[in-house]
């Protein structure tokens, strides 16, 4: 693999090897076959869950990183398509960043990345370990397990869309359970699946419907673009945002093979707007949401009283419900997730437009 210094340290990285853990049970060693690399999440001991939408499949892998590192309290790496370009033997236009995800153990920080774009691009896994050092992670010998999902939509060349590239739209890992958003090929195409880990074969999506205040109607074909599992109560709670941009919670005991379910709104945040990755943190006491979006900035949503918070269930104009922020100095951000309690990493385009990774103070 070529290797070479361009402001940061580019070198292969190996994962996997012979050093397995209880979540590694049921797991083979070899090398998994991807078609794409999407959403990005972390369970235990090093698993990285990688959504492969093209295949309709979700590939664990054991990363073999579970040594906590030195955390990298003020990265700055501007124009990372260029240095991950480097690293790959292309242009920077190649480059497609997908998706970001930090390891809560290292610190290190992993991004699915396309080479190329289009049918042909080529999927990698790239690895940023502490303040400089970017990697390419190999995957030829790793300790891996791979779930298909059923009911998933068929692939189109035809049209303006390709449904299967919705398949998984975002992951989540909670209580020995991978959360799944995407969409179906059923006449509820929008779906949640709750799938145990280790993989087993996995069964049917629940379809979940939404009231749509800033659309005026019920909605069970819109997919949910990122949600957070949260707490609401004492129950667990998925908290999801769709495009234009409800805020939706949804019980998580709720979330079973086969079965019809249908949302809380509990906040219109503004349309034309796509919600992009939420992440939550606690701070002074109090549990926030932090919430990137493609035209309305980064939002700060205090979550006090979301267990009395009022159902939206007509029409509303734009904004109604749970308040928010817009956090004025929080610009461009495309993709966040916790390094530690107090900080955040962010993936962001600069005014130039190149990429830039680093991190900040959690506000």
């Amino acid at each position: 693999m070529k290797r070479f210094i361009l402001g940061a340290t580019l070198a292969l990285f190996t994962v996997g090897g012979v050093h397995a853990g209880k979540a590694t049970a049921g797991m083979r060693l070899g090398a998994p076959s991807f078609r794409s690399m999407g959403s990005l999440t972390f369970g235990p001991e090093g698993i990285l869950f990688i959504a492969d939408t093209k295949a309709a499949s979700i590939v664990a892998v054991s990363t073999d990183d579970t040594k906590p590192g030195k955390a990298a309290s003020s990265l700055k790496l501007v124009g990372l398509e260029k240095k991950i370009a480097g690293l790959l033997g292309t242009e920077p236009a190649q480059i497609l960043i997908e998706d970001m995800a930090v390891n809560p153990v290292s610190g290190n920080i992993y991004l699915s990345v396309s080479r190329g774009r289009g049918p042909e691009a080529t999927p990698v896994l790239v690895r940023v370990k502490g303040e400089s050092e970017i990697e390419l992670v190999a995957l030829e010998k790793v300790h891996f397990s791979q779930v298909a999902l059923p009911a998933a939509p068929a692939e189109s060349t035809t049209g303006r869309s390709n449904p299967r590239l919705e398949s998984i739209t975002d992951l989540a890992f909670q209580d020995g359970r991978l959360l799944v958003a995407g969409l179906s090929n059923e006449e509820f195409a929008a779906t949640l699946r709750s799938i145990p880990f280790p993989f087993k074969d996995t069964s049917n999506p629940t379809s979940v419907e939404i009231y749509h205040g800033a659309h005026g109607r019920f909605e069970t074909r819109a997919p949910i673009r990122t949600f957070v599992p949260f707490m609401i109560g004492k129950e667990a709670h998925v908290l999801a945002a769709y495009t234009c941009t409800p805020l939706v919670q949804f019980p998580l005991s709720a979330i079973k093979p086969g079965a019809k379910i249908q949302g809380k709104t509990i906040a219109e945040l503004g349309n034309r707007n796509r919600p992009l990755d939420i992440i939550s943190y606690q701070k002074d006491g109090r549990v926030n949401l932090l919430m990137a979006n493609s035209s309305r900035g980064v939002m700060k949503i205090v979550t006090d009283n979301l267990d009395k918070a009022e159902p939206i269930t007509a029409p509303v104009p734009d904004k109604k419900g749970v308040g928010y922020e817009t956090l004025a100095d929080w610009k461009n951000v495309d993709q966040l997730d916790k390094l530690d309690n107090k900080t955040a990493v962010v993936l962001l385009r600069e005014e130039s437009g190149a990429m830039s990774l680093e991190t900040r103070p959690l506000p």
